[in-house]
């Protein structure tokens, strides 16, 4: 587990290095800002490491917003860090600046040779959406708009990288045209960003998308707090398909039934098993801005389960004391 004195945390991502050993990059904000809701636009990307996914080690900062002007001059927010053929380091991000009443989001790059320094690819956006099948300026969304979270990861044929975008679709009837956009690159330097892997389905957003193999099944994993559906008290999403490459059918989807936990990462720990890891929401009544232990999971059904459903529910559910061993005060 991860929790911070001084700063909130919440959506994270992972990787590992040619030691074996677990990089986290998370959202990060001061929690001298007092109201949570107000970390959203003082975000910049934090960075911790460990051998086990439980005990972390604090590292200065990856990435903070841009002097300004600049179209990431007001928040830095969540992406996912890959290892490129040049063996060099590409973390790709949301940067966000402020235009009158919205806060325009657009994906940028930063690269390092050691997953500690970064540099910023460029002064411009890397990934912006195509208004001929996105919409940009939607109201509905609780940050007025969508094109955020971008899931980076190979083609498993082998040709080149695809992307994978919150975002929302140009027609759909607001408060549910959330879709996964796309892009494709052959160098993971320039991009075509093609036609949403998904269609409008009653979801407000499909946020922090990724998608990988679990248990030999192809999974969709995304977090959505606006829903039309049924169940929309359910926040967690995974919805099966041919391929990870999608298109991915949102009338499949399948909640998630891990409470408490919002924006997790699926990753795979030392011996190889598949684990949620993902900011905790709430304790005793308040944001809690931490991130998880790991929760293992398994994939039945096309659908994804807690290996130890009971003790994971405690684990996410109580309040208790963590010691200076598992966390960092």
């Amino acid at each position: 587990m991860l929790r911070l004195p001084d700063s909130w945390i919440w959506d994270s991502w992972y990787t590992r290095d040619d030691d074996e050993r677990h990089h986290a990059f998370f959202l990060r904000a001061s929690r001298a800002l007092l109201d949570p809701e107000r970390r959203h636009r003082r975000a910049s990307i934090g960075h911790a490491v460990s051998d086990d996914l439980r005990t972390w080690d604090l590292r200065a900062d990856a990435l903070v917003p841009s002097d300004g002007p600049a179209w990431d001059d007001l928040a830095t927010w969540t992406g996912n860090v890959v290892r490129g053929p040049d063996q060099r380091w590409y973390l790709f991000y949301t940067g966000v600046t402020q235009s009158r009443d919205r806060a325009v989001q657009r994906i940028g790059l930063a690269i390092s040779d050691d997953l500690e320094t970064w540099h910023r690819h460029g002064n411009r956006p890397l990934v912006e959406p195509d208004p001929a099948w996105y919409e940009d300026h939607d109201a509905s969304d609780w940050a007025g708009e969508a094109w955020r979270d971008p899931w980076v990861f190979p083609d498993p044929a082998g040709d080149g990288w695809h992307m994978l975008v919150t975002a929302h679709a140009k027609d759909a009837p607001p408060g549910s045209r959330g879709v996964v956009g796309h892009a494709r690159s052959a160098d993971l330097l320039h991009w075509d960003v093609g036609p949403p892997l998904t269609e409008p389905a009653g979801f407000g957003h499909l946020e922090v998308p990724q998608a990988a193999v679990v248990d030999g099944q192809p999974l969709l994993l995304f977090c959505s707090n606006l829903s039309e559906r049924d169940d929309a008290d359910q926040l967690l999403w995974t919805v099966p398909g041919a391929s990870v490459t999608g298109p991915w059918d949102l009338s499949l989807a399948r909640p998630v039934p891990v409470p408490n936990l919002y924006a997790p990462r699926l990753v795979q720990d030392a011996a190889g098993s598949w684990c949620l890891l993902g900011f905790v929401e709430r304790r005793e009544g308040r944001f809690a801005g931490e991130l998880s232990d790991p929760v293992r999971v398994r994939c039945a059904n096309g659908s994804l389960t807690p290996v130890n459903p009971v003790r994971d529910r405690l684990s996410l559910l109580e309040t208790r004391r963590h010691d200076a061993a598992r966390s960092l005060r």
